[in-house]
């Protein structure tokens, strides 16, 4: 199932199943879970692993080295795992050992072409990212959320579970769990209750959840007395539990 024309280091290691398609390039230190699928002109190199039923798409690359001035060859890692599908032209580079030392994409994830994935980032579950979306290094993307064409992260920014940002938007912040964010810079366009719904959350639910946006957004309060009130809230509706674990932790504050 290796196309004639591929090359396919003798150390790499392959699972069962895994189809390599013309001119692929896996390099030494590669692993392919069962039942991949490697497309046309695909080149798979670093320390890369690659979990079980991953589609990838002619002309991506993965494992590059990361587009980092301080990197000097460590061997650092990317991970990938299982169900992801990664569409054509996509990069995602390895980690830096100024940070993890690790890119991490997880499980049954959609990636439409040209997006780039850089050094150190983590991916979460479930989540889709458009057309020529692209992750700063350090960027983390929690499960379910949605990445618009052409989004661009800054590095070190957090995306929340469940957010969803617009076509082009551009992120210099934090962007909350569930909240949607659109613009050039990217302000907050309430939540995301359609994605919500799609996914089985209770009316109920979404209300308490609108209900922490507004209170999060539009009463004039400042950070900490927010999420004091939202944490108030979880106690009945335990959804905003991650809305109030996300706003504890300190980065480059949240879109507001």
């Amino acid at each position: 199932m290796i196309h004639p024309t591929a090359i396919v280091h003798p150390a790499a290691r392959l699972g069962r199943n895994v189809r390599i398609g013309p001119y692929a390039v896996i390099d030494e230190h590669v692993v392919i879970g069962d039942d991949c699928d490697i497309g046309a002109h695909v080149v798979i190199t670093g320390h890369t692993h690659i979990g079980r039923g991953n589609r990838i798409y002619p002309h991506a690359s993965l494992g590059q080295p990361p587009q980092d001035k301080k990197y000097r060859g460590e061997p650092t890692r990317l991970t990938i795992g299982e169900g992801n599908t990664i569409r054509e032209f996509c990069t995602l580079n390895t980690g830096t050992v100024q940070d993890r030392g690790e890119t991490v994409i997880g499980n049954d994830n959609w990636i439409m072409a040209y997006v780039h994935i850089a050094h150190d980032c983590v991916v979460g579950d479930h989540t889709i990212f458009a057309n020529n979306a692209t992750l700063a290094g350090h960027v983390v993307v929690g499960d379910y959320a949605i990445l618009g064409g052409f989004t661009g992260v800054h590095q070190f920014c957090r995306i929340g579970a469940h957010a969803f940002t617009g076509i082009a938007s551009v992120i210099r912040q934090d962007v909350p769990p569930y909240v949607m964010v659109a613009g050039h810079p990217a302000v907050p366009h309430g939540i995301n209750s359609e994605g919500l719904k799609r996914r089985g959350f209770s009316a109920q639910a979404i209300r308490a959840i609108r209900q922490a946006y507004k209170t999060l957004y539009r009463m004039g309060l400042g950070l900490e007395e927010a999420r004091a009130r939202i944490e108030a809230l979880a106690g009945e509706y335990p959804e905003l539990k991650a809305l109030v674990e996300f706003l504890a932790v300190s980065g480059r504050g949240i879109i507001r």
